[in-house]
């Protein structure tokens, strides 16, 4: 297939808000795909190539000086080699190996093959062809059920390849993908409300658990095999030797444990994140040592767990780990829940998370099984620009543009501004985003660095107010800077959806009240 099949299937994505024409459009182009080129075409889609990280920043785009080609010549498997490159390149010599592949693949490239090409590499496509949009074209495309497709999804957690079983292979062979231990799944998620009285009639009987301020793990086990992944799915097992060594001692043989790390003072209490953070991203284990506490069990010797009620999860997460469960109760009483709530802050965390006792795990899926209630309201959104500061702040980035991701396309796809806010940033954030986002600068206007939509940031917020100023048509209220969350994705962070739909909860600015929307991430 050639790429310009792709690019013109992109542009029609993005130039039509309705969902059903961009799921119409995405399914014909993958019926017209061959299966080798399936998963090369998938990761174009979603700006995420098979290879993974690129290596090749803006700068090493910007200086591609190539006339772009004639005609469109330029096949998905060319595009493949030549990402295959400058994805290996390393070591001495490297930065010219890069230049000389990106310059042939530039040379190659058609002008609108190229502007696409360079969106990709540096991940920055707003085409509105999300994850879930592909999701039901490959369902389309395949004519298989979509639930069977999303479900093979998520517990392969490789949208390439799900694609490629669905399109070529068998409804059997798409049911039958399913846990492995050792390959990590995506991680089922939480709704959100503003208190734990309102999360248990939602839910019904429900284990009301602590939720710790800490790191999401997910560890599998296959006899001494330990493996521990984030829950964006890195392999971080080399960096927590200590969780490891706690899950090898358990008494089973095969194991996936869902839960978080988090690193405990002298005294037992946690820590604050920013120290769990910088233990969990450290390649050696130091003097802080860190604790893991698990929530769920997903499989165990042999038999998968995700389809059976919490309630059956729970007592096997007993047997298995109880000396390192997260502490809660199972109530259908407000009145203890709200007790629950209550000790949880006491003793240090951020608040419970309420999860139903009848509810199955739904690997990468959000709902209103899992509930999470915290006392301060927060979004997870991403920076799109910083602003030189002045005054005692003069020579650093200070003011952050935020942005929301919009999930449906609505305002045309990516990440729509949402407001601006330059309080909250100690002494030690502004050190650290002045070094940070020139390396990830994609351009500079007077007084203001515009970087690459990848840097995710926990902002709190009164709420929303309707605005002109800004093409979501809301602006953030009083909003201030919690925390960088290096351990989220930029399509892991809070919609445009979800931040108007605030408006919506009251009348007009009544809404502005910082009470949490459902679809916000756990």
């Amino acid at each position: 297939m050639l790429l310009s099949e792709v690019v013109e299937t992109v542009q029609s994505v993005a130039g039509t808000r309705s969902r059903l024409a961009k799921v119409d459009a995405l399914a014909a182009l993958l019926k017209r795909v061959h299966e080798p080129e399936i998963p090369i075409a998938i990761g174009l889609l979603v700006a995420t190539p098979r290879q993974g990280r690129i290596g090749t920043g803006w700068r090493g785009i910007a200086a591609v000086t190539a006339d772009p080609a004639a005609a469109a010549t330029l096949s998905l498997e060319d595009v493949d080699r030549a990402l295959d490159t400058l994805a290996s390149a390393a070591g001495a010599g490297s930065v010219a190996v890069r230049a000389d592949a990106l310059a042939e693949l530039a040379r190659r490239a058609t002008a609108p093959e190229w502007d696409f090409l360079r969106r990709v590499i540096l991940g920055e496509l707003r085409a509105g062809a999300l994850e879930g949009v592909l999701l039901d074209a490959i369902a389309r495309a395949s004519d298989r059920d979509a639930a069977l497709v999303r479900r093979a999804a998520m517990l392969s957690g490789d949208l390439g390849e799900t694609a490629r079983i669905a399109l070529t292979g068998s409804a059997e062979a798409l049911a039958g993908v399913g846990l492995v231990v050792g390959r990590a799944v995506l991680p089922m998620l939480a709704a959100t409300a503003g208190s734990a009285t309102e999360a248990i009639t939602t839910t019904g009987e429900a284990s009301v658990e602590y939720k710790l301020d800490g790191a999401r793990i997910q560890v599998h086990r296959r006899g001494d095999d330990v493996r521990i992944f984030t829950r964006t799915l890195a392999d971080i097992t080399h960096r927590v030797p200590d969780v490891a060594e706690i899950v090898r001692r358990m008494p089973v043989h095969d194991v996936i444990l869902d839960g978080e790390t988090l690193a405990l003072d002298e005294n037992d209490a946690p820590r604050p994140f920013q120290d769990t953070m910088a233990r969990f991203g450290a390649d050696h284990a130091g003097d802080v040592a860190l604790r893991p506490w698990f929530f769920d069990i997903l499989h165990v010797d042999g038999r998968d767990l995700i389809d059976e009620p919490l309630r059956v999860r729970r007592e096997e997460l007993g047997r298995v780990a109880a000396a390192y469960r997260v502490p809660g109760e199972v109530t259908n009483d407000p009145a203890v829940a709200e007790r629950v709530a209550v000790e949880a802050l006491a003793a240090g965390h951020e608040g419970v998370v309420v999860k139903a006792t009848d509810s199955s795990y739904a690997a990468g899926r959000r709902g209103a099984s899992w509930i999470k209630v915290k006392p301060v309201h927060t979004f997870d959104l991403v920076v799109l620009a910083a602003e030189w500061g002045y005054g005692r702040r003069t020579g650093l980035l200070s003011n952050l543009h935020l942005g929301a991701r919009d999930e449906t396309g609505e305002f045309g796809g990516g990440f729509v501004m949402v407001g601006k806010t330059f309080k909250g940033l100690t002494d030690a954030l502004l050190a650290w985003q002045t070094e940070r986002f020139p390396r990830i600068a994609v351009r500079e206007t007077p007084g203001t660095v515009w970087v690459e939509p990848r840097v995710v940031v926990e902002i709190a917020i009164d709420g929303v107010q309707r605005s002109t100023r800004y093409p979501g048509g809301i602006a953030l209220r009083f909003a201030r800077v919690k925390r960088y969350r290096d351990d989220k994705r930029p399509d892991e962070a809070d919609t445009i959806q979800t931040l108007r739909a605030l408006l919506r909860a009251g009348s007009g600015d009544a809404a502005a009240t910082g009470r949490s929307h459902p679809d916000s991430p756990a």
